[in-house]
């Protein structure tokens, strides 16, 4: 057991040591704290690899210690490998493993494996694997070697071996639940002992997170802890976050938030042509605009004196999937319910853009397959016709050994595609890049300068860059078509990544995008900042609302220009993978929960200088927290109830 438990402190202090600018701002007494509740988590790994010893009174002990030898080694081989792992991992989502390994796996094999071997060093981790590997086998080895017990002098003595049994059986009872209290083992939540988010990860296992993924994928969701008020008085809450004075109220016992939102908007346009973007990856923290200093998005930043501008804009989860479908479909990212659009409960039409304009001609251009995520298949059941993909692409400028083509071949095929209708009648369209997104391939020469300034980010942000070149191309050339006039452009990030600060439970910097919605009947509002909060969920509403439309809709989200003066707006927003948490973000405030650790209220401000602070407002922390759970549990009950319908 020391053996094992000596190789996870060692993981847990590389871990630690390969993210400096996280640690920064760590006290020494939270680092000790976490260290000490990951030995916790350490132990209750270590006791499971011994559950073996168990099997003391029914086996010869020769076979005893060479089944243990075994099992052991191929646990501590298992330990390192997945240590290993999440050096990359963590890096990327800035979480322990989680059930988004088995998403990724699930999804498609080959094509994640494609990305791993072209986008990261897997030769020198496999190095590194081997030679930890050969030094944990060693190690094992030689503790056996040194005849703790003389096997060949051992016989089985039952009377003996019951009593260690029985005693061993204790012990690993114990170990294994992590904890001498009574009720539930040590779980997930018991490892946020500090203010640090870095550090409550950092005192989990990555092994224990994986695997209790592992069995929750199994069972993939667990209402009850998301049941906790009368349902009437939830969908009152619900109603009464979502909608606005001039919506008129059409909810049933089949349409939980069903309204005509007739969308008296302050902002007045009626183009006919919607126009979406969704930008891979697009990190508010390097936008110039929103404070990014390394000029990577020189393109999108130019932009916005063209448009309008949000600054307080947020994803509602961590993963492309989720992005498309709230920003798409209006519908939030829930617990259980991360991947929509492959479950079964994703069969439902929602109130999507789609859906609410049944006379706009659909199109969808991709860089990359529709089959990934599920996407045709969900999309084309909202309501879209017609898609354009990786195979669709002609003669391209450059090819991803993994997803598919440039940004540049994407966006030049869209505007082909558009001239092609846009005069015909009115259109939805929906435009996705792609090329910043691991392995980071661009085409050579490179259009741009690369980012050089920045370490272990410059080949990301230099992705970032290019994919900024490429929509300012394209925006260059659309301006110049006579649809333009009668089109409104959404930009909007599809998430963030991680940053070298992480801010409350739910790394608040991770969400944070832009939104710039462009329009030439827009004009009189142009280069304008608007710091309303908002996330994906409020661009279908918000668009139809500058389209003049007036539809019977079920959307999770508000038209931003339609709320009254002393609403800020608000955003609900939830990590990907089995991560539980969720938090609901306002103007200044944000209140993290997880059903079985409660709830933190924080104070916030965005921008270069980023920080969140603990507050203590229990009224306001209330408030907020009964908001999201009614929010919450209103949409767990609609979608397996089948009542998430436009109409």
């Amino acid at each position: 057991m020391a053996c094992l438990l000596l190789m996870q402190f060692l993981l847990r202090l590389g871990l630690y040591l390969l993210n400096p600018a996280l640690r920064e701002s760590a006290e020494a007494s939270d680092v000790l704290q976490s260290f000490i509740m990951g030995a916790r988590f350490d132990l209750r790994m270590a006791a499971y690899a011994l559950l073996p010893c168990l099997l003391l009174p029914v086996i010869r002990i020769r076979s005893y210690v060479l089944f243990c030898r075994l099992w052991l080694s191929t646990f501590a081989l298992g330990y390192l490998f997945f240590g290993i792992v999440e050096v990359e991992f963590y890096a990327e989502f800035q979480q322990r493993l989680n059930g988004l390994v088995f998403q990724y796996v699930s999804e498609d094999p080959v094509t994640v494996l494609s990305m791993l071997w072209h986008g990261l060093p897997v030769l020198t981790y496999l190095s590194l694997f081997t030679a930890c590997g050969y030094l944990v086998l060693h190690c094992i080895n030689w503790l056996f070697r040194q005849n703790l017990i003389k096997t060949s002098d051992l016989s089985p003595r039952p009377g003996l071996s019951i009593i260690c049994a029985a005693a061993l059986l204790v012990v690993t009872v114990i170990c294994t639940r992590g904890t001498f209290r009574s009720g539930p083992p040590l779980r997930w939540g018991d490892a946020y002992v500090t203010n640090n988010l870095f550090l409550n990860q950092l005192a989990l296992n990555g092994s224990f997170t994986l695997i209790t993924a592992g069995l929750n994928n199994l069972d993939r969701t667990n209402p009850k802890d998301w049941l906790t008020q009368e349902p009437a008085l939830a969908e009152a809450q619900t109603k009464k976050l979502l909608f606005v004075s001039s919506d008129e109220d059409t909810s049933s016992s089949q349409r939980p938030i069903g309204r005509i939102s007739n969308n008296s908007s302050v902002i007045h346009a009626s183009p006919k042509n919607v126009i979406v973007i969704l930008m891979e990856s697009f990190a508010a923290a390097h936008v110039g605009s929103m404070g990014g200093k390394l000029n990577v998005t020189p393109a999108f930043d130019a932009l916005t004196e063209d448009g309008i501008l949000f600054d307080h804009f947020f994803s509602n989860g961590t993963h492309t999937h989720q992005g498309m479908f709230a920003t798409l479909s209006c519908f939030p990212n829930l617990p259980g319910h991360e991947y929509l659009m492959q479950q079964p409960e994703g069969r439902q039409q929602f109130s999507g853009i789609a859906t609410l304009l049944p006379g706009h001609e659909k199109l969808f251009v991709y860089n990359g397959d529709f089959s990934w995520d599920n996407q045709k298949g969900f999309f084309a059941n909202q309501g879209f016709d017609k898609f354009v993909g990786r195979d669709d692409y002609v003669d391209p400028i450059h090819i991803d050994p993994v997803w598919g083509v440039s940004d540049q071949d994407m966006f030049n095929r869209g505007l082909a595609e558009l001239d092609a209708l846009a005069p015909d009648q009115p259109l939805v369209a929906i435009l996705q890049t792609l090329s910043n997104h691991l392995p980071y391939s661009l085409p050579e020469p490179l259009p741009i300068e690369p980012v050089v300034e920045d370490g272990v980010l410059n080949e990301r942000l230099t992705a970032m860059k290019y994919a900024d070149w490429a929509l300012g191309e394209f925006m260059q050339s659309l301006k110049q078509k006579s649809y333009f006039d009668d089109t409104l452009v959404v930009l909007v990030g599809d998430h963030g990544f991680g940053t070298d600060r992480q801010l409350t439970a739910v790394n608040l910097l991770r969400f944070h995008v832009p939104l710039l919605l462009i329009s030439p009947m827009l004009d009189d509002h142009r280069g304008t900042v608007n710091g309303t909060v908002g996330s994906q969920v409020d661009i279908v509403p918000t668009a139809l609302g500058l389209l003049g439309e007036s539809t019977n809709n079920q959307c999770w989200g508000r038209n931003l220009f339609d709320l009254p003066d002393d609403d800020p707006g608000f955003a609900i927003i939830k990590p990907s993978g089995s991560e539980p948490t969720v938090a609901i973000v306002t103007d200044d405030r944000i209140v993290t929960y997880e059903p079985h650790t409660g709830s933190h209220l924080y104070s916030y401000t965005l921008g270069p200088l980023a920080v969140a602070k603990e507050e203590n407002d229990p009224d306001l922390e209330t408030d907020l927290r009964t908001s999201l759970q009614s929010f919450i549990q209103t949409a767990i009950l609609g979608l397996a109830g089948n009542r998430m319908a436009a109409e």
